[in-house]
């Protein structure tokens, strides 16, 4: 017997969206997640009469050994020739990656730097349901533990300074720099109590680290008077939709903040990178490039207090023009 032209209208819708599925997962696993690009913003966070600094912030590498094309990529970056460079952790995402994070930061690790880690470099990704990426679990499943002691090796070997759970002092192409860090607040590791108390009023920059940009922990950044806070995790939400934006931010901040700077608070700017990888089980985006950010900092008009939103474009590293 014939179908009926309902059911043969159903049929036909249903797979032209099986069809559109499939070709979106398709763009976002093979083109989109290799696409990288290089965002470039200007943030007014420095005290008055600073000089401006150039700042790379590179975050959410989840590297494997065998991701050349990212290697490749991020290697050229240090063609910018950033005064500093700021990593804000989940640099792993295989327990025989280390040398392939070292080697694509290359020359980078030249330049100073500064660091926290993330939940990815103490352990390893697990296949996960989406469905759960989505409602914001509070159970956490942590994977195989990765080798993240030999990467902080390599970090501070080559003069990149460790953030985690305290204060640093560095001179950066003539700017004082205060910075202090806290450990991956997704899974609990921060002990903000460790680091707290005004930052130094007589310096540059303030400067905040953390990997996910938990509010309670910007917060208390912002209390002790730090100008910029940098953090990464969120991937920008690494599903995003046309005229919606980042589904989730897979962390208490907004979606509006999901990625690149903004304010927090009357004094205090944020900056979230979108990151550079995605989980080897969870291998798309979609309306959501990875990236790097060259961000260049300036003085504010006011020493912090200027609340106006920060410059933001997007274009290719100077290495791929």
């Amino acid at each position: 017997m014939a179908a009926s032209p309902a059911l043969r209208s159903t049929v036909v819708a249903a797979s032209a969206a099986f069809g559109s599925v499939a070709l979106a997962v398709g763009y976002g696993a093979g083109i989109e997640r290799n696409a990288f690009v290089l965002r470039e913003a200007t943030m007014p966070v420095l005290s008055p009469g600073s000089s401006p600094l150039r700042v790379l912030h590179i975050s959410d590498l989840h590297m494997r050994p065998n991701q050349r094309r990212k290697q490749a990529w991020v290697r050229e970056l240090a063609g910018l020739k950033p005064d500093l460079v700021v990593n804000t952790g989940d640099n792993l995402a295989h327990p025989k990656a280390v040398p392939a994070v070292v080697q694509a930061l290359g020359d980078l690790l030249s330049v100073p730097g500064v660091f926290v880690f993330g939940s990815n470099d103490y352990f390893g990704p697990r296949l996960k349901n989406p469905a759960k990426y989505l409602t914001k679990p509070t159970h956490r499943v942590y994977g195989t533990p990765l080798p993240w002691q030999d990467l902080r090796a390599a970090f501070t070997e080559r003069g990149w300074l460790d953030l985690t759970h305290t204060h640093r002092e560095l001179d950066v192409a003539g700017q004082r720099i205060v910075a202090a860090g806290v450990d991956d607040p997704h899974i609990g590791r921060d002990r903000y109590d460790t680091i707290a108390g005004p930052a130094d009023p007589t310096a540059n920059l303030r400067l905040g680290l953390t990997h996910s940009p938990e509010p309670r922990v910007l917060d208390r950044f912002a209390a002790d008077g730090y100008q910029l806070v940098m953090a990464g995790h969120t991937h920008g939400g690494q599903l995003c939709l046309p005229f919606y934006g980042a589904l989730v931010t897979n962390c208490g901040l907004d979606r509006s903040r999901v990625k690149g700077p903004s304010q927090w608070g009357a004094h205090t700017r944020l900056h979230v990178s979108a990151g550079l990888g995605t989980s080897p089980f969870a291998p798309v985006r979609f309306c959501c490039r990875p990236e790097a950010s060259l961000l260049t900092l300036v003085a504010a008009p006011t020493g912090g207090d200027d609340a106006r939103t920060a410059q933001d474009s997007s274009q290719p590293p100077v290495s791929a023009l």
